[in-house]
């Protein structure tokens, strides 16, 4: 904008084309050159201080041959130094340094286009002058405001990587700790099983066997609670679910809405989680991509799940098939959880329905 602004304002002073053109080509290689001082400033923790120095050197050469070319065409002392001035405030500097070079690089930029103003910009020959002023005033404090807040960013993004890290730490404490104690009790109660059968292996062979089995009995039940909680840790709960799948059909380009009961949540997860993913995979496959409908409420003593789309190239025929994932690999599952499945091809729409049962642990 500032190069810009400078050949305007000599064309209109009637330098001539020649000396707008010159300014204005000689502040597109500035602009270049300032580039690489940015690329560095963002790039300032894998740089050494004396390899940031060397790489300084041509931004900052390039900066001032450019305000001695721009004062010899125009004899504008404000042209020569913005662009030195503004390479500098680029390089990276303590913040008490920075702060003293921004004011003190403004002072002297107002400095010198007040006296342009006295001599060779005035305003009866550029009308404007107060822009010129302006912009040129401004850009070493725009620059630093500039550099800040890519330092705020920067910091942000450090401190929600470590706050993710320190989360991920904190799920594996949580998932050591709960794989701790379920399998530390079921080792020391199989440890003392088959200690006590080892005693009772000559005395009472009938009693040892009892003791074996009762180890057998907690192998499956240390089976079966490793998978419990394996489970428990990869699957979200349904009230995210639904949103995941309401946001990827968004992202499809289907107007989707979703409708969910206030305790949504305590619905049997490890049946409707898999069947929100598949019946969303199969709109996205098969529907028409213009709307669908997603509701997951307590009706009765079931819980009810529906998803209606339009009707598209979906068919019930093709719908079943994709290994597992279609209609079929529902209805087994729900099936498995003493529900059912309901499939609703009309004309306009499609809606697949699964109604699940509440159990008693559900209740609870």
């Amino acid at each position: 904008m500032i190069v810009f602004v400078w050949a305007t304002a000599l064309l209109e002073r009637g330098d001539g084309l020649e000396a707008a053109l010159t300014v204005f080509i000689g502040g597109l290689v500035w602009v270049g050159a300032t580039v690489p001082l940015l690329l560095d400033y963002r790039n300032t923790a894998e740089l050494t201080a004396a390899s940031r120095r060397r790489r300084a050197i041509a931004p900052i050469a390039a900066s001032a041959a450019y305000g001695v070319v721009a004062l010899l065409v125009s004899g504008v002392w404000t042209f020569a130094a913005v662009p030195l001035i503004a390479a500098i405030v680029l390089l990276t500097w303590p913040p008490g340094v920075r702060r003293r070079i921004t004011v003190g690089s403004i002072v002297v930029i107002a400095a010198l286009w007040f006296i342009d103003t006295r001599s060779t910009l005035r305003a009866e020959d550029v009308s404007s002058l107060y822009i010129i002023g302006f912009f040129s005033i401004m850009l070493p404090l725009m620059s630093v405001i500039s550099v800040w807040w890519w330092d705020v960013l920067d910091m942000m993004n450090r401190a929600r990587a470590s706050e993710g890290r320190l989360a991920a730490t904190q799920e594996r404490l949580r998932v050591a700790t709960d794989v701790h104690d379920l399998q530390g009790h079921h080792l020391q109660v199989i440890a003392l099983q088959l200690e006590l059968a080892e005693r009772l292996l000559a005395a009472d062979p009938a009693a040892a066997l009892e003791q074996v089995q009762a180890a057998r009995v907690s192998v499956a039940e240390a089976r079966q609670g490793t998978r419990d909680l394996a489970t428990r840790f990869r699957s979200a709960p349904l009230s995210v679910e639904l949103a995941n799948a309401v946001d990827l059909l968004r992202a499809a380009g289907t107007v989707a809405e979703r409708t969910a009961d206030p305790d949504v949540d305590s619905a049997p997860g490890d049946v409707f989680g898999p069947v929100i993913r598949e019946t969303t995979t199969n709109v996205l496959r098969h529907g028409g991509g213009a709307w669908a409908r997603l509701s997951l409420t307590r009706t009765g003593g079931a819980w009810r799940f529906e998803i209606a789309n339009d009707a598209g190239a979906e068919r019930p025929a093709d719908a079943g098939t994709g290994g597992g994932s279609g209609l079929e690999g529902i209805a087994r599952r729900a099936a498995d959880a003493g529900g059912t499945l309901e499939v609703r091809p009309e004309k306009q729409s499609f809606t697949v329905i699964v109604t699940v049962p509440i159990t008693t642990e559900d209740a609870r």
